[in-house]
C-alpha cells in the first residue's frame, strides 16, 4: 500500500511534541511492514525511506487549504493528523489526538486514539498510540526518585505528584515547561529531551501520572513503560485502558495514589517493556491503521476498536 501521512509541522521534531512523534513512529512502522510512505510536512522535514513533500506551514493556515496539489498521483490513500479546513480530492482519513472543543464535531473518516477518546466524540474507531521501543533506554535498576513529565498544567495533575510526594518523603523530579513552587522533596529540571529524558524514564522508581482531565492517550505513559518503569495516575480517558494492573496502578485520590506508591515498585521492569512492545510499539500501531485503510478502502467505512479485554491480556480489533 501507498499511504500519504501529514502533519504540518517539521519532522522530526526537536524536544516536546508527542503528535508529531507518533506521526514518525508511524511512517517507520509502516515502511518497516513493507509498504509506501509519503510525508507531506514543512519544508526540512527528514525520514529515511519515505518520499518527502514539502508543504510550508503557511499554506495550512491559509483559508480554504487543500493538500490535493500536493499529493503523490499513486497513493492510495491519505492520513492527516490535524482537521483539515477541505477534503481532497482522494481517499482519506484524520487522527485526531486531542479533545474537542464544546460543540466542536468530527466527520465520519476520524480515528481517535483510545476507546474512551472515540466514545467521548460519538465514535468506535480507534487505534492507540505506538512507540519504537528501541527508541527507549531499559533498565531494570532504578534510581532513588519517582517521576513526572509533561506540561505543568492543572489538568495533568502535576500538584498531586508533589502532594504525594511530599506526604510520603519521597523523592520526585518534576519535567515540565515552567517552574512552580514546590518543596525540598521536589526536584523541577524543566523541559527535557534526548537522553536526558530516556535517563529518566529509564531510572525513575515510577512515573506518576495523575491526570485530572479525560487524557486522549497518554505517551508518556508508554514512554515509561518501555523503559521498565511502572506507572502511578487516576482512572481517567484512556489510562485504564493502557496501564494494567501489572505494570502499574490508579487511585482516584492523592491519598489512593500514595497507598499505591507504597506498592508500585514490586512491578517488574521486563513485564512493563513487554506490554509495549506487545501491544503499543510502532508496528502494532502501523498494523491496526493498514487494516483501518483496507477497510475505509473498500466499505467507505471505518471498523470499530475495542479496548483492552478484562484481564488486560491482549487488544481486540473488529
Amino acid at each position: 500500500m501507498y499511504v500519504a501521512l501529514y502533519h504540518p509541522e517539521r519532522l522530526p521534531i526537536r524536544g516536546y511534541g508527542g503528535t508529531e512523534r507518533v506521526v514518525v513512529w508511524l511512517a517507520r512502522g509502516l515502511l518497516e511492514l513493507g509498504h509506501r510512505v509519503a510525508l507531506l510536512a514543512a519544508p526540512g522535514s527528514q525520514l529515511p525511506g519515505a518520499h518527502l513533500v514539502a508543504v510550508d506551514r503557511q499554506e495550512f493556515a491559509r483559508s480554504g487549504f487543500d493538500l490535493t496539489q500536493w499529493l503523490p498521483d499513486s497513493i492510495d490513500l491519505l492520513h492527516a493528523h490535524v482537521p483539515l479546513p477541505a477534503a481532497p480530492a482522494c481517499p482519506h482519513l484524520v487522527t485526531i489526538h486531542g479533545n474537542a472543543r464544546p460543540g466542536q464535531s468530527y466527520p465520519a473518516n476520524t480515528i481517535f486514539v483510545s476507546g474512551d477518546h472515540a466514545r467521548r466524540h460519538g465514535s468506535a474507531a480507534f487505534v492507540y498510540n505506538g512507540l519504537d521501543p528501541a527508541e527507549y533506554r531499559f533498565q531494570t535498576a532504578k534510581g532513588q526518585y519517582d517521576l513526572f513529565i509533561g506540561r505543568l498544567h492543572s489538568a495533568k495533575g502535576y500538584r498531586w505528584a508533589a502532594e504525594g510526594a511530599k506526604r510520603l518523603r519521597q523523592r520526585l523530579i518534576i519535567a515540565g515547561g515552567w517552574r512552580p513552587s514546590l518543596s525540598r522533596y521536589v526536584r523541577y529540571v524543566g523541559e527535557v529531551d534526548g537522553e536526558e529524558k530516556m535517563g529518566l524514564l529509564a531510572g525513575a522508581r515510577c512515573l506518576w501520572m495523575p491526570a485530572l482531565w479525560d487524557e486522549p492517550f497518554g505517551l508518556t505513559v508508554i514512554e515509561a513503560l518501555a523503559s521498565g518503569t511502572p506507572v502511578l495516575g487516576t482512572p481517567r480517558g484512556a489510562l485504564p485502558e493502557i496501564v494494567a494492573p501489572h505494570v502499574g496502578a490508579l487511585g482516584g485520590t492523592v491519598d489512593e495514589l500514595m497507598s499505591l506508591r507504597r506498592t508500585i515498585e514490586t512491578r517488574d521492569p521486563e513485564a512493563c517493556r513487554a506490554w509495549v512492545t506487545s501491544f503499543f510499539s510502532h508496528h502494532v500501531m502501523a498494523d491496526a491503521y493498514l487494516r483501518m485503510y483496507r477497510h475505509y478502502l473498500d466499505t467507505g467505512t471505518l471498523p470499530s476498536g475495542a479496548p483492552v479485554d478484562a484481564n488486560k491480556s491482549r487488544i481486540r480489533c473488529t
